[in-house]
Order: C-alpha cells, then sequence, then structure tokens
C-alpha cells in the first residue's frame, strides 16, 4: 500500500455515473477526510478552535465552487439523454 492509498483512502462510487458525479464525489471525500484530520488536531490540542473553524471553512467554500463549476444539482429533473422527465404522467 502507498502512503497516498493509506492517507486518503477513497471509497468506491456507486451513484450515477457521469464524469462531473465521479469528479465531486472525489473531492467531497477529500474534503471528509480534511474535515477528520483538522478536527482530531483540535481535539488534540495542536490547532485553536478558531483555526480549525477557518480551515473548515475556507474548505467549504471551496467544495461549494467545484460543486458549482461542475454544476451538481442545476438540472436536477434531467435525463442522461438531455430531456426532461415528466412527472405528470
Amino acid at each position: 500500500m502507498n502512503k497516498e492509498n493509506f492517507l486518503y483512502p477513497r471509497g468506491r462510487y456507486y451513484g450515477q455515473v457521469k464524469p462531473e458525479n465521479l469528479v465531486f464525489n472525489a473531492n467531497l471525500q477529500e474534503f471528509a477526510q480534511k474535515i477528520s484530520y483538522i478536527c482530531n488536531l483540535e481535539t488534540n490540542g495542536k490547532l485553536s478552535p478558531e483555526e480549525a473553524y477557518e480551515q473548515i471553512k475556507g474548505l467549504w467554500k471551496e467544495l461549494k465552487r467545484t460543486k458549482k463549476q461542475l454544476q451538481i444539482g442545476e438540472k436536477p429533473f434531467q435525463n442522461d439523454d438531455g430531456n426532461s422527465e415528466n412527472f405528470d404522467k
């Protein structure tokens, strides 16, 4: 096992397979891993609560920016073929 896989493990993705979903999922997993490290550092007194908050806030803004860039959730009722679903059937 290499160091990267040990420090940043990745879970398997089971959602709708589209490039933007895969990229966002990878970003989300990285976000969660970093949050875990920050929380552990703060709990052990290596980071102040203010430092931990600021780091988490920065990571959140970064995740929101990537979500917007990837247009995740902006077209919630669109099929894979680009047509809107009709729920009035």
